[in-house]
């Protein structure tokens, strides 16, 4: 493990740098906008290219060195963050430069996450998986405990340009520890054997081999649906307490750390304890279990309702995550699973380019001015989320909770998803020999 946990810390110091950049460009564009709408763009911007390109990134993520691709990977995020930071240092920042930076930085992430998640299946024993995947869900949510406070104390010091000048500079670090490090590359199997062709084959061979498989295409429609409204959900957290908060940055700030520090407690309970034996539970509980806390995150009551919302959400995520991706290591065959987790992720988060852009939309021109005035919707759910700025938000971030608990809850009606650990082999597991013919 000794290999992995080097990678894994550059990780987490680069995720903090970035974590911290993305908390300073929120409050820069939300008091440069003041409109949810703009904040879900730059979710569009990212999501959409990394869904475009993640076929592709899967087939060369399985053609060439995987430790490469993750380089490569990270490269195009730092370089995407310079962009940003060349043009605030020169005064010249502007909304729609941002975007086109959230554009580069998603397709360099593109190949990051089917290369680190191929990585682990041979970096790493198949006992283990489980915590190594809550390790990995630590670099996700551990940053996240300081960026926001760091973020805030060190604006008014070193500004928005000190904190990008910072995180460039931690993408060397995260590149350093990958050079120091041998990252296996699979051995050949019977499925990347039959797989092997065109590009454009074998960008399609990842559906082909989810499609022909209903247990993980039913776990992948389940985070199809629970992503569709946790990105709605999620894009109109920070716009909504900004909103009932007058934009104060430290409430903001308070109320993410909050969600980050359940998100560590999470991945480390999930490190140490590995999930559920039958793992499939870990994904749909935790899938019930975040959708009631986004649901909380929405109702008025302040900062103590927020920080239990997202302490709630955050809790679970390396729980669902974790679970999810064991399931996959351990039934893929490892030199096929570039192409086959690239597809995963493209089905799972179809809707990320869309669903922020609803959000914003229906919060901006429907909700927000619904629950502002007298009477109509804010008669019948002003007692549940409060009126004025941020209302119309909360009510759609309680809608979107309800939805995510149903996506949860539908596993549990659908066997070929219930017992899928059983109905699929693993992918180290012998093939049986032919029976003898009878005499």
């Amino acid at each position: 493990m000794a290999g992995f946990v080097i990678v894994w810390l550059g990780q987490m110091i680069s995720v903090l740098a970035s974590s911290m950049s993305q908390f300073a460009l929120t409050i820069w564009i939300f008091q440069e906008t003041h409109s949810a709408t703009a904040l879900a763009l730059m979710q569009v911007c990212f999501s959409a290219p990394l869904l475009l390109i993640t076929p592709l990134a899967g087939v060369m993520v399985d053609r060439h060195n995987r430790k490469l691709m993750m380089m490569v990977s990270d490269l195009g995020a730092g370089l995407a963050t310079a962009l940003v930071l060349l043009l605030r240092a020169l005064g010249q920042l502007e909304i729609w430069h941002v975007y086109v930076a959230a554009v580069i930085y998603g397709l360099g992430l593109a190949f990051q996450w089917p290369a680190y998640s191929a990585a682990i299946t041979s970096m790493v024993p198949k006992a283990q998986y489980g915590r190594a995947n809550g390790m990995m869900q630590l670099v996700d949510s551990g940053p996240g405990v300081l960026a926001p406070l760091l973020a805030g104390a060190l604006l008014p010091v070193i500004t928005l340009t000190g904190i990008l000048l910072f995180d460039v500079a931690t993408f060397c670090i995260a590149i350093g520890a990958l050079a120091l490090v041998h990252v296996p590359q699979p051995a050949r199997s019977s499925a990347g054997a039959q797989s092997s062709g065109s590009v454009l084959k074998e960008s399609v061979y990842g559906f082909k081999y989810i499609f022909a498989r209903p247990s993980l295409l039913g776990l992948q429609l389940i985070f199809f649906f629970g992503n569709f409204f946790a990105a709605m959900g999620g894009t109109l957290i920070a716009p909504m307490i900004l909103s009932r908060t007058a934009a104060n940055g430290l409430l903001l700030g308070s109320a993410q750390t909050a969600g980050a520090i359940g998100g560590v407690v999470g991945g480390i309970l999930m490190s140490a304890w590995g999930g559920f034996k039958r793992r499939v539970h870990g994904v749909l509980l935790g899938w019930l279990a975040a959708g009631i806390g986004m649901a909380i995150v929405g109702l008025q009551g302040g900062l103590p309702v927020w920080i239990t919302g997202l302490v709630c959400m955050a809790l679970v995520d390396p729980l669902i995550n974790g679970s999810n991706q064991a399931i996959w290591q351990a039934k893929v065959a490892p030199d096929v699973q570039g192409r086959v987790f690239a597809a995963r992720r493209m089905i799972a988060q179809l809707s990320s380019p869309i669903s922020p852009l609803i959000a914003g939309a229906v919060a901006d021109f429907i909700l927000e001015p619904q629950l502002r005035a007298a009477g109509g919707l804010s008669a019948a759910f002003g007692w549940l989320v409060g009126s004025g700025p941020g209302a119309g938000m909360g009510l759609l971030i309680i809608f979107c909770g309800l939805c995510s608990i149903a996506a949860g809850s539908a596993g549990y009606f659908r066997p070929a998803i219930l017992h899928a650990e059983t109905i699929l082999p693993d992918h180290d597991q012998p093939v049986p020999a032919p029976a003898e013919p009878a005499c």
